[in-house]
């Protein structure tokens, strides 16, 4: 009864901790977008929005971090569970940085907002795009266990690559054919690594899920290894 009552107590502590993780990830989306849109509509407004919202992301964070520690302090979990535990940690880590992304993306529209844009946006649109669709469908494999989406992010994150390289060389090229556009260009070149960089984190956050069910570090696997049965 003892046993069954810690369980209980157990699924409750997972339970707040899943809901903050798609909390974050609310937020952390919300902060993505408006950057995007800060910059592409040189709009300040939405600048301080975001600043807004990273405040709200970091004492999430902080919070979700305490209650990841104190619950292994107090149910002291093994296997699966403490997996999970740790995959809630590593993840709101990444979502803060995230976040962070998403702060620096909005600041470079502050060097913006009076220039005119030195390339078109439409492709640094879509990177922001494919790398929303990455964070949605990793919180959303985070909450359902489903490990198959990591794979998925493997081959969007190669996508969100190759339009990183393009642009940077578009930009480094327009920077070159066109002095004046080199403070334009090298903002554009920050906003387009710091996409890229977010893509990367919710790619991580779908290989932690590969972790919490099957018990292989995707960081350090070889392609053998993914195919072994799930660990308990």
């Amino acid at each position: 009864m003892l046993q069954e009552h810690t369980h209980r107590q157990f699924d409750t502590d997972i339970d707040v901790l899943r809901s903050a993780v798609t909390m974050m990830g609310g937020l952390v989306e919300r902060q993505l977008v408006r950057a995007i849109d800060a910059v592409r509509l040189r709009d300040l407004d939405l600048v301080a929005q975001v600043l807004a919202d990273e405040q709200k992301v970091n004492q999430l964070q902080v919070e979700s971090d305490l209650r990841c520690n104190q619950t292994i302090a107090r149910r002291q979990p093994i296997a699966i569970d403490l997996r999970e535990i740790i995959a809630v940690i590593h993840t709101i880590n990444d979502l803060e940085r995230i976040g962070d992304e998403a702060k620096k993306i909005a600041l470079k529209a502050r060097v913006l907002h009076l220039a005119e844009s030195p390339i078109a946006m439409d492709r640094i649109e879509q990177m922001s795009s494919l790398v929303r669709g990455m964070l949605d469908s990793a919180i959303d494999a985070f909450v359902r266990h489903d490990t198959t989406v990591a794979g998925v992010l493997g081959q969007r994150d190669d996508e969100v690559d190759a339009l990183r390289d393009a642009l940077i060389e578009e930009l480094v090229a327009t920077m070159s054919s066109h002095p004046e556009t080199v403070s334009p260009c090298l903002a554009l070149i920050f906003v387009v690594q710091s996409i890229e960089r977010a893509g990367d984190h919710a790619k991580n956050i779908a290989e932690y899920v590969v972790n919490v069910v099957e018990g292989i570090d995707l960081r350090h696997a070889s392609p053998a290894d993914s195919g072994g049965p799930p660990a308990s």
